[in-house]
C-alpha cells in the first residue's frame, strides 16, 4: 500500500465543492452552461446541489452543511467499490496505527463479543498485561464513565493517550465477585503481527495475523527464533495465514520473497505509471528449502493472497485449508486536508502465473472441511497440533514430503 500526494484529485475535489457551496449561498440551483475545458458534469453537480437544499430544509432533524458535504463525499467514494473509503481524521490516525503497529495506550486486543466490549488478549510485555487483565474480561468502565458496549471504537479511543498519563480501567470478569479496576499508565504499543512457536523437534508454526511496516522484520525474528530451537535448521514450517485481512502490500512482498530465491512475486495494473508495477523475489530461503504448508481460509484476503498465491505459483509452499477471500485490488491512502485521506483503489494485481483472484480467491491444494470456530480457551494448555486439526493436517502435509536441498524455484511470467 503506497502513499502519495494526488494533486489533480485534489484540485478536482476542491473545485467540485466550491460549486456547491456558491450555489446553497445563493438558495438556487446553478445554471451555467459547461464548458469545452470542464471535466465536471455540471448536470449531475446541479441534482447534487437541490438534493442538498431539499435535506437542509425539509430533513426531520437539522443537520448542519458541513456534515451534508462529508456524508457526500463520504458516499461519492464508497460507492465506487467496496474497498474505496473516505476516510475522517480518526478513521486515518487508526489505518496509521494499523499499518505501522506502533501507538500509545494500555496494550490489549478487543472486539465486540456478545454484546460486549471484551478482551480477547493482552498484549505481551504491556501495562494491561503487566496488572493482570485477561482474555475474556469484558470493559465495563473507562475512568469510571460506563463503556457503551456497542461502541468498539469509543472505548478504544478512550484507553488510548499521551505516554505516561494515568487510566482507570473497570473489568467484568467472569466469576469475580465484584467488578476489577485497573489503574494503567499508557506506555507506547508495539504490536507484532507475528507469532511463533515449534509445534514438534524440527517443525516450526508462524501465525500472521496481519501485514504492517513491522511484518516483515517480525518474521525474520520468528524464523530466526526457530532455526535456533530447531538447532539450526528447521525440518518443515506451517505459515497461517487464517483470518488475515491483508495489509501493507510491501509487507506481503517481504513475506513471500523470505521463501524464495527468484521470480515474480506479484504485478499490477491501473490507469496511472504508479499503478504498474512488478516485484520480485531476492535470493535467500530463509527456511533453506523446508517444506512449507500454508494455512488458508475465506478469511484469509488481499496481502495474504498475494503471499498465498507466489508460494503457490512458485511450488514453494502447499496450501491447505478452504478457498480464499477474493480480493485482488490495491488500495492507495491519499492524504488529503485537516488529517483526512481517501483510500482508493488503485490496481488490479496478478500472481506470478498472471490470474486475477478478485472475486473467486485461490483454491487450496489441500481442502480441508470448514469447522465451526471454537472459542478461545486460555486455560487449555494441549500443544497447538492437538487443539487446532487444522494446524494438525497442515503438519502432517510437510512431513510427508521431502526436504527441499536444491531450492531450485519455479521461473514463472520470466
Amino acid at each position: 500500500m503506497s502513499v502519495r500526494q494526488p494533486r489533480t484529485l485534489l484540485y478536482l475535489l476542491a473545485g467540485f465543492a466550491a460549486g456547491i457551496a456558491v450555489t446553497l449561498s445563493q438558495g438556487a440551483p446553478a445554471t451555467q452552461p459547461a464548458t469545452a475545458g470542464e471535466t465536471l458534469p455540471w448536470q449531475d453537480a446541479q441534482v447534487l446541489a437541490e438534493v442538498l437544499e431539499k435535506v437542509r430544509e425539509d430533513y426531520v432533524d437539522p443537520i448542519d452543511d458541513h456534515q451534508l458535504m462529508q456524508n457526500a463525499i463520504r458516499g461519492m467514494v464508497a460507492g465506487l467499490d467496496p474497498h474505496s473509503a473516505y476516510l475522517d481524521d480518526e478513521q486515518y490516525d487508526e489505518m496509521r496505527i494499523t499499518t505501522t503497529g506502533n501507538y500509545s495506550g494500555v496494550g490489549i486486543e478487543v472486539s465486540i463479543e456478545d454484546g460486549a466490549v471484551t478482551v480477547i488478549a493482552p498484549i505481551e510485555d504491556t501495562p494491561a498485561a503487566r496488572a493482570g487483565i485477561l482474555p475474556g474480561d469484558v470493559i465495563a468502565s473507562i475512568d469510571d464513565v460506563a463503556v457503551d458496549q456497542v461502541d468498539l471504537s469509543d472505548a478504544v479511543a478512550r484507553m488510548r493517550g499521551p505516554v505516561g498519563t494515568k487510566v482507570k480501567v473497570g473489568i467484568s470478569r467472569k466469576g469475580a465477585d465484584k467488578p476489577l479496576t485497573f489503574e494503567l499508565v499508557r506506555a507506547s504499543v508495539q504490536v507484532h503481527s507475528v507469532k511463533q512457536e515449534m509445534l514438534e523437534p524440527g517443525y516450526g508454526y508462524v501465525r500472521i495475523t496481519q501485514f504492517s511496516e513491522t511484518t516483515g522484520g517480525d518474521l525474520r525474528g520468528a524464523l530466526s527464533a526457530l532455526r535456533s530451537a530447531a538447532q539450526g535448521r528447521l525440518k518443515g514450517l506451517v505459515l497461517d495465514l487464517r483470518n488475515n485481512p491483508g495489509g501493507v502490500l510491501e509487507a506481503a512482498v517481504a513475506v513471500s520473497d523470505a521463501f524464495l530465491d527468484e521470480g515474480i512475486i506479484v504485478t499490477a495494473s491501473g490507469r496511472t505509471p504508479e499503478s504498474r508495477f512488478e516485484m520480485d523475489a531476492t535470493p535467500g530461503d530463509l527456511v533453506d528449502g523446508a517444506p512449507i504448508a500454508v494455512l488458508v481460509n475465506g478469511g484469509s484476503a488481499s496481502a495474504s493472497e498475494i503471499v498465498a498465491g507466489a508460494l503457490k505459483d512458485h511450488q514453494r509452499a502447499t496450501l491447505v485449508g478452504q478457498t480464499t477471500f477474493g480480493k485482488g485490488s490495491v488500495q492507495t491512502v491519499m492524504p488529503l486536508s485537516d488529517g483526512r485521506a481517501i483510500k482508493l483503489t488503485t490496481s488490479r494485481y496478478f500472481t506470478p502465473s498472471g490470474a486475477s483472484i478478485n472475486q473467486k480467491g485461490i483454491a487450496p491444494d489441500v481442502v480441508l472441511k470448514k469447522e465451526a470456530p471454537q472459542p478461545a480457551d486460555a486455560n487449555d494448555k494441549r500443544p497447538l497440533a492437538v487443539r487446532d486439526s487444522e494446524v494438525r493436517a497442515a503438519l502432517d502435509v510437510i512431513k510427508a514430503q521431502p526436504l527441499r536441498r536444491d531450492k531450485q524455484v519455479a521461473r514463472l511470467g520470466v
